[in-house]
């Protein structure tokens, strides 16, 4: 969801000091490890799968083949054609005692063999229908009868009850584009926001690059195609995100709130002991692979890859570059209150500890009065710090306090209990809101440790939040496991007429383990000096949440559009209004149709969209407007299509790129194409697990979603989600200290651009009329006054 300022720093990541750093390995080498590195993890998930289970066979199906097999070999048939014999043939001879013997071993071997040839023929059997994306094409809400049977296919080769990861040897690899088609795309994206000297000159590089470098670099990066899993997924990873030098905070951050409305329960350890509880059920659940996988209108899979990261993961810094530690198990988690740090275990001999008896655990150390040691209190802001700061810092702390940064960085995620209250209050919504999601993003600078794969967050009121770092996987991922813990501790376990967990506390649970550290002088100057960069950076961050509820969803379906490019289009006459100019646009995509895709970019600003726009200033008629508004909308769906099926810009560029760094070769064009500033970057929250909530008859229960840092410091960072079909929430951020921007000022923006759209239609033409002649400001809080942050009891129960 963030990753559009990690993208934009990609040329800082290659430098040190003003100089390029040089990539030691060869271009050949660098190949041959990715290779390498993929055939290590398919050899570990065809392990994995082996134990737990192979789609779309079992290990019960060789039981019953070879069952089948013997039944036949009993009533004197031969299923092998004489294979068996040949088999018994080359099995030693054991004497006449064990001929018997012989018969069952070529038996099992003949069936195994068999088996695997089965199973291989139903995998590349699979991986050819899902390498069709024809789908894609057909238009918006329509469903042709080759496709009708193209799903019917892949929903037969499926199995009946796919696992997580049942599907990963299935799914096809990233094709690398024509790059010729790569440079044009790139010049038509740019074309509306360059003048004519900037374009010709832009133009002209990219002819150079074709004829000079484009053939020799093409020719790598489709060698690694064949050898790696995907050509692009673990470049990402280390030149966007681990060779980052710049602080995690904000920039490589990003974070998802709790219900809007609704607090389960006020009860601070309460809401921390289910939160825990059930996101460590999640874990267990998959662990097993008992989460079924993603499937696009029920039957396209999506690649589960990142899923393996979500827990027992750590980012460790390095000077360099960092690099992410995953522990296959992690039976505790690390607990950060008033500047103390714990170690509270999560197990016991008869297994997960109950909600119960974890809130009694938190409730230890929310009573424990010891003060914090001194500089104990701020150290977690060296996690804060530039990495390749805190890689030396933590040397020393590794020397002097080894086992309590193991505690931590060993633990299955980590946990602050704030002492401040969160969310929204009836006094002041939109501060309350704004103040929560900064927050979340940015805290105080020193009560996260952000190189954990996520910080479980309780306020004092009882109120959520998490706090993600980003290299590890994207926001669809965590998104995930937040639907899943907010349904599972509010539904299914839920709380106790008085605001406790369900059940009885266990009074020989042994107490919560204090971590002491050990702090050096020299690491008493290095928090001082990254809680300074901290505070610095979190106080210009400038957060703002916007719940329109005026209209959803609902409306949009019923003007037959797609519900993201409509609020693309909305975004852009924003922006366009609120500087007076277009801009790139950074619109995330998925490319998990493919394995071990992460995501794509969509260039959102495109010429249709800036004819759009320029018509609504111009005050041209609805009629044209909306002509105009279709053809923007046409061109976004096939932007949008085009990066899912492997067809996008930016990562083919950036993989070239990267190609011509390993070479040591200069290309201006793709210098240029990678210094490129994002001014505007916007996302897209799904609810993916829309069978937990109830929203018709409980809509207040349903995540708010969350927000990021903004990709460029005169920029804005905005991510919006549907919740429900009447409401739409909007999270903007900025920087405080830059004069061209202001989150609030960008709100209004949006809220007028999309009651200005939405008039466009007929459907919505009683919209604008409506609100604006009855002055209502859009307090986001359209569902009454009795539900605010503080809504407790009754309203926190819904059984279904």
């Amino acid at each position: 969801m963030g990753e559009a300022h990690q993208a934009s720093g990609l040329l800082s990541s290659l430098s040190s000091d003003g100089s390029e750093v040089e990539l030691s390995s060869t271009v050949w080498q660098e190949i041959y490890l990715s290779g390498l590195r993929s055939w290590k993890r398919h050899l570990w998930r065809f392990w994995s799968d082996f134990l737990t289970g192979v789609v779309p066979a079992s290990p019960l199906s060789w039981l019953f083949l070879f069952s089948a097999i013997q039944l036949a070999w009993f009533l004197q048939l031969d299923p092998s054609l004489g294979l068996m014999e040949k088999i018994k043939e080359l099995l030693p001879d054991w004497g006449g005692q064990h001929h018997r013997l012989r018969g069952v071993l070529a038996a099992a071997l003949f069936a195994s063999c068999l088996w695997g040839a089965l199973i291989f023929t139903l995998h590349v059997a699979l991986r050819l229908l899902l390498s069709h994306h024809g789908w894609l094409l057909e238009p918006h809400g329509t469903m042709s009868s080759p496709t009708k049977t193209w799903l019917a296919l892949v929903r037969i080769f499926s199995g009946r009850r796919p696992m997580l990861f049942g599907f990963q040897r299935s799914l096809p690899r990233l094709p690398v584009p024509a790059v010729q088609d790569s440079v044009r795309k790139y010049l038509e994206s740019v074309r509306p926001l360059l003048r004519d000297d900037a374009f010709d000159c832009a133009a002209a590089l990219a002819h150079d690059f074709l004829r000079l470098q484009a053939p020799l670099l093409q020719f790598y990066l489709r060698l690694k195609s064949w050898c790696a899993s995907n050509y692009v997924s673990d470049w990402w990873e280390e030149f966007v995100y681990l060779r980052s030098r710049n602080s995690l905070l904000v920039n490589s951050t990003f974070y998802m709130m709790d219900f809007l409305y609704v607090t389960p329960t006020p009860l601070q350890a309460a809401r921390a002991g289910n939160a825990v509880h059930a996101l460590l059920l999640y874990r267990h659940r998959l662990n097993r692979q008992e989460i079924p996988p993603i499937l696009l209108m029920g039957m396209r899979p999506l690649c589960s890859a990142q899923y393996e990261r979500i827990f027992n993961t750590t980012r460790i810094p390095g000077v360099e570059k960092d690099h992410l530690r995953h522990l296959q198990d992690s039976r505790h988690v690390a607990v950060f209150h008033r500047g103390r740090f714990f170690r509270v275990g999560t197990h016991s001999q008869n297994g997960l500890l109950s909600p119960r008896a974890l809130e009694q655990q938190f409730q230890w150390i929310l009573d424990d009065p010891s003060p914090a040691c001194p500089h104990e209190e701020h150290l977690a802001a060296l996690t804060t710090a530039p990495r390749s700061m805190w890689a030396q810092v933590r040397e020393s702390l590794k020397t002097h306090a080894t086992s309590a940064l193991e505690a931590v960085e060993g633990a299955a995620f980590f946990v602050s209990l704030d002492s401040e209250p969160a969310g929204l209050t009836k006094e002041d919504p939109a501060a309350s809101l704004d103040a929560y999601a900064h927050a979340l993003l940015a805290g105080r600078g020193h009560d996260r440790w952000l190189d954990k794969s996520f910080t479980l967050i309780i306020f004092s009121n009882g109120k959520l939040g998490l706090s993600v770092e980003h290299s590890w996987a994207d926001c669809p991922i965590s998104g995930h496991m937040w639907e899943f813990t907010l349904a599972t501790e509010c539904f299914h376990l839920g709380y106790a007429a008085d605001g406790h967990c369900k059940g009885h506390p266990d009074p020989t649970l042994p107490h919560p383990q204090r971590l002491q550290w050990d702090l050096t002088e020299q690491i008493h100057q290095s928090v001082s000096l990254a809680l300074r960069g901290a505070k610095t950076l979190s106080g210009d961050t400038d957060c703002h949440v916007l719940p329109f509820s005026h209209f959803g969803k609902s409306f949009i379906k019923r003007c037959l559009v797609s519900s993201d490019s409509f609020i693309q289009m909305v975004l852009q006459l924003a922006h366009f209004r609120d500087r007076g100019q277009f801009c790139l646009t950074y619109e995330s995509a998925m490319t998990r149709l493919f394995l071990e895709g992460r995501t794509e970019t969509v260039r959102s600003c495109t010429r249709e969209a800036c004819h759009f726009v320029r018509a609504m200033e111009d005050k041209k008629t609805d009629q044209q407007c909306l002509a105009l508004f279709r053809m923007a909308v046409d061109k976004h769906q096939a932007l949008l299509k085009a990066a899912m099926s492997g067809q996008g810009i930016d990562r083919h560029l950036f993989a070239l790129y990267i190609v011509s760094r390993f070479l040591h070769l200069q290309s201006p064009f793709l210098t240029q194409v990678q210094s490129q500033q994002w001014l505007l970057s916007a996302s897209q929250i799904p609810v993916q697990q829309t069978h937990l909530f109830d929203i018709h008859n409980y809509p207040d229960y349903v995540s708010s979603g969350g927000g990021f840092g903004p990709a460029d410091d005169h920029g804005y960072g905005i991510s919006y989600i549907f919740m429900g079909e009447d409401m739409i929430t909007f999270h903007i951020s900025s920087k405080k200290s830059s004069r061209k921007t202001d989150s609030h000022r960008l709100g209004q923006h949006i809220k007028d651009a999309l009651l200005d759209v939405a008039s466009l239609f007929q459907a919505g033409q009683h919209l604008k009329h409506q609100f604006r002649s009855l002055g209502e400001e859009d307090s986001g809080h359209s569902h009454g006054s009795s539900l605010s942050s503080d809504t407790v009891g009754s309203k926190a129960s819904p059984n279904f």
